[in-house]
This record gives C-alpha cells, sequence and structure tokens, in this order.
C-alpha cells in the first residue's frame, strides 16, 4: 500500500488546479473520521478518499471514464478494493454499484466535503474551526446554499447506518484536523 507521502505526491503530480488537490484532501480527512468511527483501517479509507479524484483533470469532458482511468493510473499501487471504491463513487456512470461500507462512505464523504468548506468560507474568517454541527445541519437544509452539493449522496451516510446529524459532526471534526492542509486554518 502506497504512504500518504506517496499517494500525496501522484496526487500532486496529476492534479495541478489547487482545489481539487484541497478537496482530494478534505475527502481524505473526513474517510479518516468514519473509518475510526467504523473502527476500520483509517490509513486505507484515508488512502482511498485522497486518491479518489486522481484522475479528474484527465479526463476532459468524458465522465463515463472517471473513476475508471484512476484505476489505470494507480495500476497495482493500491488494491482491487480501493480501486473499485474509486470507481464506485462515479456509479452512476461506470455502472459500479457501490457495495462495501468503504464504497458507500467515499460517496457520502466526497459529497460533503463541499458543504463543510463552503460552511467554512462563509464564516467571518474563512476558518473550518467556527463551523458547528448546527450551522452545517442548517446550511444541508437550505437548498441555495452551496446548491453544486449533491445532498442525495450525502444521504449514503444512512446506507452506511450513520444518522446524517451524526455524520455531520464526524465528518465536520475529522475535516477540521486538515483545515491547515487546505487552507482553512
Amino acid at each position: 500500500m502506497l504512504t500518504r507521502e506517496e499517494a500525496l505526491s501522484l496526487v500532486k503530480e496529476n492534479v495541478k488546479k489547487r482545489n481539487i488537490v484541497y478537496h482530494m484532501i478534505a475527502v481524505e480527512a473526513i474517510m479518516r473520521g468514519l473509518a475510526k468511527y467504523f473502527g476500520e483501517d483509517e490509513d486505507l479509507w484515508g488512502l482511498t478518499g485522497l486518491l479518489h479524484d486522481i484522475d479528474y483533470e484527465k479526463i476532459g469532458d468524458d465522465w463515463e471514464k472517471h473513476g475508471v482511468l484512476a484505476g489505470d493510473i494507480l495500476k497495482d499501487m493500491v488494491s482491487e478494493e480501493v480501486k473499485r471504491a474509486i470507481k464506485a463513487h462515479n456509479f452512476e456512470r461506470t455502472g459500479i454499484t457501490p457495495e462495501s461500507r468503504m464504497e458507500k462512505a467515499l460517496i457520502c464523504c466526497d459529497a460533503i466535503s463541499g458543504l463543510l468548506v463552503a460552511c467554512a468560507l462563509v464564516m467571518p474568517t474563512k476558518k473550518l474551526a467556527e463551523v458547528k454541527a448546527k450551522t452545517v445541519r442548517k446550511k444541508f437544509k437550505d437548498k441555495d446554499f452551496a446548491r453544486g452539493v449533491n445532498r442525495e449522496r450525502i444521504l449514503f451516510c444512512e446506507k452506511i447506518e450513520v444518522p446524517k446529524e451524526e455524520f455531520f459532526e464526524i465528518a465536520l471534526e475529522g475535516l477540521k484536523k486538515y483545515a491547515a492542509e487546505i487552507g482553512l486554518e
């Protein structure tokens, strides 16, 4: 398995847009938080989150390839479990139905990362430390806030038996640990 440092280096080789790299780190952080909650392998889940969009800049407008091309990039550097989760996070286009807890977790973590970052960016200091779970709950209900965030995908948390209010707290606390890395500290 790749180390985090090796994975981050690989991400930076393949993704040049800082905001996409920050998004990938954010998803890693949230995945680690969920892994801890479930008693799963935090490194494995974190690695999956960190690498999930590694093909983002290479697919162009061909969204059918998103996740599939990632598998080609990652080759034998990660397990089949990681590659399958990455493909399943774009299940609508890859046809890979999310089945495992980690696959479903990647979908909700990917989606909530945008909501959490948007919540931080509307704070006076633009710091994640200011965001409370109560704010996330309120902004989740406000469909005009962070319109690009797919709330249905966030609700995948319920498919892994984590109530959304609890998921908001887990995700927020996980992401706060990485606030400095994504420019929100």
